[in-house]
């Protein structure tokens, strides 16, 4: 309860203050802010403008942007809301922060990963999906006699609409005789059902078949087709007494049949061997869906038609496409009246109506280079980029006005050509009457901002300070500003150490890649360099490195076992598992590679207990320390005693997280410590045993620089710690949750865990977008570590968009010349100068322009 009152006093003294009237002076002014590491900051930003919030990764930008400025104006909006309203709101936590005047509303647009669902699609997302089943509902074309369908009957997603069979996925996990029996010359008795259990199990279905009159001793393939299809796929599971054949003793017992069918559903469904459900899994059969043809829908739905395409080839088209096919309704001139007495509706005005919508939406997209898409794209697959781009032109098209867009890099994941009409977005945003607060890395946007509000100097503990807020063009004079030599002089990041490039000390071919959008593609990559793979996005960079290099290697390197070692899985567009079946040729030159490591941006943790010192593997190290001491041995404290995911030693009020929840029915949810272990996660008992004068908690709380110097001679935890320094991670905190980490910070964590295992060379490292979310100092630090792994005899292929670091890289594949289908074909390869001169690449102009800035030694 203490806690719950000091958030009303809080909340009292805020609402009760004299709030002094600004709102007509065109500023945003904060003051007192304190969220995370800022440090009782002061600023005033324009409204109706473009301002950039920029600072090395960790210096607090996000924490003004999001934390204070959107999370203040979040939590005034549902002060407006009914209380009782307010409860069934997710409501975010109260800022840090004395005092915000002329703030207006605020709408937040946050980097995001697809949601990991199939069911969540680039249409549900941007609901044009809504618009295209209300078209079919009420405009389309239905058979003679045929009742009209509720909009709801055309998504595979509603019980109205989803195919029966597939339940709306529009895939189907199946068996077949093939791969139930994969040599139907073999008998029964001899193991012709390959699907079925081995051992006692095996021999008990076979007796069972003999008791049932079956002959288990002639060739598969000679049965009567009835016999085998009623073994492989009965449901049947008859009961019967058998007399065990060829046993010493013929003692007679009850045994239940399971078809081949059953017993490998069964085993998916029930059995918690991962063994056996691997097993089973190799059996099954996974492809469109034989009822709804893999459309997700009911047969009523696909008979409809408009524009003389289902709901389901329209879903399937390009965005550019599917503007086409809407259009000649969307132009009608002479639209007829309504009528559900019609068999098509396609030309009445109901249908004009919904056209000319749908197509003024999906204009937004094709503007934005998003045409490629097609409404049935899963999200898992997107990069985040274009999850950015669609929430961008959802927003948009939401026509705003004075509200403040408040967008986290919203150039990320893109390609320069991509970035450019996005940037016309945000003005279009700006001069609709809106402010555009974005936090950014990318030098190119920065310029075009109106005001920047530069956070730093350095991250953590070192940052939380405005260093300046004004025209972009004033940072000139801030010597203290990290951001500043690279917004005005244009600093390098993707230089090697010796300013020269490498030669390739071999080749790695792969012949006839076909998946998405790669046709019989050939890929030549380089070894023992770094590779710079570039293109527009979707144009198949991801999918050319992230998945089908992986595989071949991974398969070629291990065959049968996982594709790669991964810190994090890659895959900037992901597939869908039905999609990976093997979908390339021969490979050459896989003797010249001894392991694969793939790094990405994934969380390193989805809960609060994971954090920087569990994930690294130096916690260990710590808690072994801990449990060597004197003071733990006397009273028997093992190594587990110092876990706080265990009970044992951890704090049981908070289950050793540190922090409890205070829910206040009518103000937003607050965390607080916990009031009993005060954010130390650990019992008192625990606490009670130091290592050099040192709780196990208050080590947790230190820094990486500090944890470097009093772990120095602990060997386990040096190395780590050591590796997390070299790619500039020494400001977090080894206990900081997962969660608050940034997916810069993640791979970073991810890279340094890597950096820390003894060099071997000739391995084979694959890296996408590793730049994404990172200032441009923050780069430097990542790409040193690169190069270093090259220098040591390693290859590093990297999916990347930042011109300068392909600038710096010794060799580039350009993939386009376009997104989607018109894209998958490599345009330009060979050093950056050949790339930067192709004439059929929208990477050269850029690269070229970066080339321009290089020392003479590079070119």
């Amino acid at each position: 309860m203490r806690h719950e009152h000091d958030v009303l006093d809080r909340t009292a003294s805020t609402l009760s203050a004299p709030v002094p009237e600004h709102s007509t002076d065109g500023l945003v002014r904060v003051r007192g802010a304190r969220e995370n590491n800022l440090r009782d900051v002061d600023v005033d930003v324009p409204r109706d403008a473009i301002v950039a919030f920029t600072g090395v990764s960790g210096s607090g930008k996000s924490s003004l942007a999001f934390g204070t400025i959107y999370a203040e104006a979040q939590r005034r909006y549902f002060e407006s809301v009914a209380p009782y309203a307010r409860r069934l709101i997710q409501q975010g936590h109260h800022p840090k922060v004395e005092q915000i005047t002329g703030l207006p509303p605020a709408v937040a647009l946050q980097q995001r990963r697809g949601t990991a669902t199939a069911r969540s699609t680039v249409g549900t997302l941007t609901t044009l999906s809504n618009s295209l089943r209300m078209l079919f509902s009420r405009a389309g074309t239905y058979p003679n006699g045929a009742a009209q369908l509720d909009s709801d009957a055309f998504s595979p997603n509603t019980a109205a609409g989803a195919c029966p069979e597939c339940h709306g996925l529009g895939t189907a996990h199946t068996v077949s005789e093939t791969s139930l029996v994969p040599d139907p010359s073999l008998s029964i008795r001899d193991g012709a059902i390959a699907a079925w259990p081995g051992g006692w199990q095996g021999k008990n279905l076979r007796d069972i078949l003999v008791h049932l009159g079956h002959d288990i001793d002639i060739p598969w393939q000679k049965l009567p087709r009835k016999d085998r299809d009623w073994i492989l796929l009965t449901e049947e599971q008859p009961v019967v007494e058998v007399t065990p054949q060829r046993d010493r003793v013929a003692k007679p017992y009850r045994g239940r049949f399971w078809s081949a069918r059953s017993y490998v559903l069964h085993t998916l469904a029930e059995s918690k061997s991962a063994t056996m459900r691997e097993r089973v899994l190799g059996f099954m059969q996974t492809g469109p869906c034989p009822r709804c043809g893999g459309s997700g829908l009911r047969a009523e739905a696909m008979a409809v038609t408009f524009a003389g395409k289902t709901i389901a080839e329209l879903n399937i088209m390009p965005m550019t496409e599917l503007a086409e096919a809407i259009r000649p309704t969307a132009e009608h001139t002479a639209a007829g009246t309504a009528s559900r007495t019609q068999t098509s509706g396609e030309d009445n005005e109901v249908a004009v109506a919904i056209a000319r919508d749908l197509l003024v939406r999906i204009t937004v997209l094709l503007e934005l280079g998003l045409g490629y898409l097609a409404l049935g794209r899963s999200t898992p697959t997107l990069s985040p980029g274009e999850m950015q781009r669609l929430r961008i032109a959802t927003q948009l098209r939401s026509g705003l006005f004075g509200v403040i867009y408040v967008l986290d890099e919203p150039s990320a994941g893109l390609h320069p050509a991509d970035a450019e009409p996005l940037l016309a977005v945000l003005e279009q945003l700006r001069s609709s009457g809106n402010s555009v607060f974005v936090v950014e890395h990318n030098m190119d946007v920065v310029r075009r901002a109106d005001w920047l509000v530069d956070v730093g100097p350095g991250a953590g503990a070192g940052g939380g300070e405005v260093l300046y807020s004004g025209p972009v063009a004033g940072l000139a004079e801030v010597r203290e500003s990290v951001t500043r030599p690279f917004l005005f002089t244009h600093g390098s990041d993707g230089t090697t150490a010796s300013g020269a490039r490498r030669n390739a000390t071999g080749r790695l071919e792969l012949q006839d890649i076909s998946r998405h959008n790669l046709r019989e593609l050939d890929a030549d990559f380089p070894l023992g360099v770094l590779t710079a793979v570039t293109g527009v996005s979707g144009s198949g960079k991801s999918t050319l490195v992230s998945q089908v290099l992986a595989e071949a290697v991974g398969a070629g390197l291990h065959p049968g076992a996982e594709a790669a070692e991964k810190p994090g899985a890659g895959g900037g567009d992901g597939a869908d598992d039905s999609v990976r079946a093997l979908s390339w040729g021969s490979v050459y030159g896989l003797e010249q590679l001894d392991r694969l490591v793939a790094v990405d941006q994934k969380p390193i943790g989805r809960t609060p207990r994971s954090n920087l010192a569990t994930y690294t593997g130096l916690f260990d190290a710590v808690r072994k320390e801990f449990a060597a001491t004197d003071a733990a041995r006397a009273r028997g404290f093992g190594v587990g005693r110092f876990s706080f995911n265990v009970a044992g030693g951890r704090c049981e009020t908070c289950e050793g997280e540190g922090f409890v929840a205070v829910e206040l029915l009518f103000l937003p949810g607050s965390y607080g410590p916990c009031p009993q272990c005060h954010g130390a996660r650990y019992n008192p008992e625990t606490l009670e045993v130091t290592y050099r004068g040192r709780t196990i908690a208050e080590v947790l709380a230190m820094t990486v620089d500090t944890a470097a110097e009093f772990l120095a001679d602990v060997p386990a935890a040096a190395r780590s710690l050591q590796a997390l320094r070299e790619v500039g991670l020494g400001y977090l905190g080894l206990g900081q949750p997962a969660t608050e980490l940034s997916g810069g910070e993640a791979q970073r964590i991810k890279l340094a865990t890597e950096l820390q295992r003894a060099a071997r060379g000739h391995t084979l490292y694959l890296l996408d977008e590793p730049t994404t979310g990172l200032h441009p100092a923050d780069v430097q630090l990542l790409m040193a570590q690169l190069h270093r792994l090259v220098d040591a005899g390693n290859t590093v292929i990297v999916v990347e968009h930042d011109m300068d670091v392909v600038a710096g890289a010794d060799w580039v594949i350009d993939l386009g010349p376009a997104g989607g289908d018109a894209g998958g074909r490599i345009v330009a390869a060979g050093t950056p100068a050949v790339v930067a001169g192709s004439d059929g690449s929208r990477t050269a102009p850029y690269l070229a322009a970066a080339c321009r800035k290089r020392p003479s030694a590079q070119q």
